[in-house]
Formats: structure tokens, C-alpha cells, sequence
């Protein structure tokens, strides 16, 4: 059951805690999904979360502290005790057991650990400690349900019964040999259709995808979307399947990765909340800032180069920011579409490719804004070598900055830097920097100044 958060439900809430009314806010949050109390608790004080989450019961607290956010997530579990926290981790798959376990302390870790009274969940959860969280491994789950190639279609029921139990929900059912080697998907219509005294060999597809336990995880996300697949089985070094990732925690990755480009395009060079600190958030935007200012500077001394040219035609000053501007923009443009394209695998062919395309749209785009420039200008003033010179100047500025805006994501990509740092502050600056200078010298040459 869906609820709608409101002013209203919040202080009803607040009140029913403050008064100790626990059957009143059990049955307030009877049957209402953990996503909405996650929201719940995201809006009340830690000590009011940390009250809802000991009176739920531990398979609904569960999901919730896996939705909360993680400010609140850490301080709430703060305040549980270790044998709470295993309570809690014990209803949870194995992929979210070792993602709670790991954002606690090294010391709460091992307390937890051993509190945790089913020997082999605890067993998964230390096995997937050891992954990266950015791997196929750090990301997977131990749940599946798997059999045998040489079992019996009417013996595989049972055991497939057993592990279903055990899994939240059953997206595939995967074939392995006696060693455990993955060796393909069962269908359930097949499964259904085909004699009881058939083997899983005789009906089982042979083609499956896979991934390695330690392919990065944008890869992952990168193939299940290619193929649409809910779920997808992983293997280790010797092909032995160990265990499955699940569409939603390829949705997380995907979120994070857009969370990380974005504030990469803006100039934030660690992942930074609006909660965070005041030195969190400094530290994150100053380097940035600094390139800002260094780019200012660069741009004050090339004008200065040019302050001949600036008395002779002061009019050409007051289309500097104009010039800027449109580098600026023009090389935005250009590197978004590329890492957006590096992000979702899109782009295809050299190097060279990419920019000869780019350069024929700047060129384009070029000269038809131009043209409207050329026209103001010469309303403007009358003067036809100044509008020329300006005119030129932004088509020539406009290509260079579609240029600069392709290479740079694509080099760094070349050498496996993250691409997004390319956008934002980086191109906006160097462009403004090279786009003064073309603009300055063009129209120097034009104009004889």
C-alpha cells in the first residue's frame, strides 16, 4: 500500500513516538511498502528513525534501512546494537548484507559478523566483502537457483524448490556441471513441457550471457542493457558460477555513474551531497575554481597583448564576451554528446572520424550564425571589415571549440580517464582562452590593427 507523505502524517507520526504509542504506529505502517517508510524515516530525526526501525519487525526494517538514505542509514545503525544489526542483516540477500556491512566501522564489522547466527550467510557475505564494490563481484548476489545438466527433470523440482525459498525473486534458472561450471539457461515452459525422465542436458539453452566477477561494473550495466535482461549469472576465473546481479542494483549503478558525470560536468571533483560539510563541499569545488581563475588570468593577458588593437577598434571589445561565450557553449555541446555516447557504448569508429564529423557541423553552425552576426554588425556600425572580422573570427573560434570539445573526452577515454571530466569548467575555460586568442589575432590580420 502506497502512502502520501505529508506535513500532517509526519507530525502524526512524531506525536504517536513521543508518546510511546507502538500498536497505533505498527498498524499505521501495516502493509505500506519499505520504499515509503524509508521516506518516512528520511524526514523524521534519528532518534525517532531509530524508534520505528526497533518496532517493525526485522524482514521490514531490512528493506527499509536499504532505502534510506545513507546519512540516515549510517546513523541509525549507530545507535543498534551488533546483535541488531545482524538481526537485520540476516533477512537481507546477500548483495545488500555485505553493502550494510561494509559501511560500518572495522570494529562494529567483526562484532556483527559474529552475531550472526546462520553460519553459511555470513560464509557469502565475507566471500563478497573481498570483491570491489565497483566489480561484478562486489555487486552480485549468492542467491539463485541452479542445477544439475545431469539431473532429472522430476528430480530437479525438489531441489529447485529449495533454493527458491531462499530467493526473493526467481528471474532464471541456470545449468552448470558437476564441477559447477556454467553451462547454460533452463527455460521454465521447456522445463514444464519436457518428459519426466528427461535430463536437464536434453533441454537446457547452451547460450547464455555472462559476467566475470571482476568486470567493472559499468560493463555490467553496459550488457544488460545492450540485451534487456533482468538478471545476469557471474563467474569466476575457472567459468564456476558464484553467483547473479539483478536489474536493480544495475539501476544503482546506473544512478551513481549519472550522479558522478553530472558533478564532474560541473566542476565537482569528489562525490558530494548538499548535507555534507561546508569543508566537504569546498574541497570538491575549489580545484575547479582555481582552472576558473587561472583561465581569467590567461585570458587578461592575451587581451592585454592585444590593447593596440583595442584603441585603434574599440568596438571590438564589446564582443569579446560574445566569442567567449559561444567557445564556451559550442565546446560544452560537443563533449557532452561524446561522453554521453563513451557512457552508453554509442560511439563507433576512429578518432579522426569524429572529428572531421564535428568539423563540418561546427563549420555549419558556424556560418550561419555568422551570417546574423555579420548583419547586426553592420546595421550597428556601417563598418564592413569590422563585421567581417568578427563574423570570421566566431566561425573560426566555433570550430576550433567543436574540436577541442570531441578530442579532449576522447583522448582521455583513450587513456582510461573518466571522459566526463572533460565537460564543464575544463572545456569552457580552455575554449574561452583559445577563443580570445583566435578571435584577437583573425582580427588583427583582417582589421591591420
Amino acid at each position: 500500500m502506497a502512502i502520501e507523505i505529508t506535513k500532517e502524517l509526519l507530525e502524526n507520526v512524531s506525536n504517536l513516538i513521543a508518546n510511546q504509542k507502538d500498536t497505533a504506529l505498527s498498524d499505521l505502517f501495516t502493509d505500506v511498502h519499505h520504499a515509503d517508510i524509508a521516506e518516512v524515516l528520511d524526514e523524521l530525526n534519528f532518534d525517532e528513525a531509530v524508534y520505528i526501525i526497533r518496532l517493525l519487525d526485522s524482514e521490514t526494517t531490512s528493506e527499509v534501512l536499504m532505502d534510506v538514505d545513507d546519512d540516515v542509514r549510517e546513523k541509525v545503525l549507530e545507535q543498534l546494537s551488533a546483535k541488531e544489526i545482524a538481526e537485520e542483516i540476516e533477512e537481507l540477500d546477500t548483495d545488500d548484507a555485505a553493502d550494510v556491512i561494509a559501511e560500518l566501522p572495522e570494529g562494529r564489522k567483526e562484532a556483527v559478523m559474529q552475531q550472526i547466527e546462520d553460519e553459511e550467510h555470513a560464509k557469502e557475505i565475507v566471500e563478497l566483502l573481498r570483491f570491489d564494490e565497483s566489480s561484478a563481484g562486489g555487486l552480485m548476489a549468492k542467491e539463485l537457483v541452479k542445477v544439475n545438466e545431469n539431473w532429472s527433470i522430476l528430480g530437479c523440482v525438489t531441489r529447485m524448490r529449495e533454493q527458491a525459498a531462499e530467493v526473493t525473486r526467481v528471474h532464471s534458472i541456470y545449468v552448470v556441471d558437476d564441477s559447477g561450471k556454467l553451462k547454460g539457461r533452463l527455460s521454465l515452459k521447456d522445463l514444464l513441457m519436457a518428459s519426466t525422465r528427461s535430463k536437464i542436458a536434453d533441454v537446457y539453452i547452451p547460450r547464455v550471457d555472462f559476467v566475470n566477477v571482476h568486470d567493472d561494473a559499468e560493463d555490467v550495466a553496459n550488457k544488460m542493457r545492450k540485451y534487456d535482461l533482468e538478471a545476469i549469472p557471474v563467474v569466476d576465473e575457472l567459468g564456476i558460477l558464484v553467483g547473479r546481479i539483478t536489474i536493480d542494483d544495475i539501476v544503482d549503478v546506473i544512478k551513481e555513474e549519472a550522479d558522478k558525470d553530472y558533478q564532474l560536468a560541473a566542476g565537482i571533483t569528489q562525490d558530494v551531497e548538499a548535507d555534507d560539510t561546508i569543508l566537504e563541499l569546498t574541497r570538491a569545488r575549489l580545484p575547479w575554481l582555481f582552472l576558473g581563475l587561472i583561465g581569467g588570468i590567461g585570458a587578461f593577458l592575451i587581451m592585454g597583448g592585444f590593447e593596440d588593437s583595442f584603441k585603434e577598434n574599440a568596438v571590438l571589445f564589446f564582443f569579446t564576451p560574445l566569442i567567449a561565450a559561444m567557445a564556451g557553449n559550442v565546446g560544452v555541446q560537443s563533449s557532452a554528446i561524446i561522453v554521453q555516447g563513451l557512457a552508453n557504448d554509442d560511439v563507433k569508429g576512429s578518432i579522426n572520424q569524429r572529428l572531421i564529423k564535428e568539423m563540418l557541423l561546427a563549420t555549419l553552425n558556424g556560418i550561419a550564425l555568422a551570417i546574423v552576426l555579420f548583419l547586426f554588425i553592420y546595421i550597428y556600425n556601417g563598418q564592413l571589415e569590422t563585421s567581417f572580422a568578427v563574423s570570421v573570427s566566431l566561425v573560426v573560434v566555433i570550430i576550433v571549440a567543436g574540436l577541442i570539445g570531441t578530442f579532449i573526452p576522447l583522448f582521455l577515454d583513450k587513456r582510461g580517464i573518466d571522459p566526463a571530466i572533460a565537460t564543464g569548467p575544463f572545456i569552457t575555460t580552455s575554449n574561452d582562452i583559445f577563443g580570445i586568442l583566435i578571435y584577437f589575432t583573425i582580427a588583427k590580420l583582417i582589421l591591420g590593427v
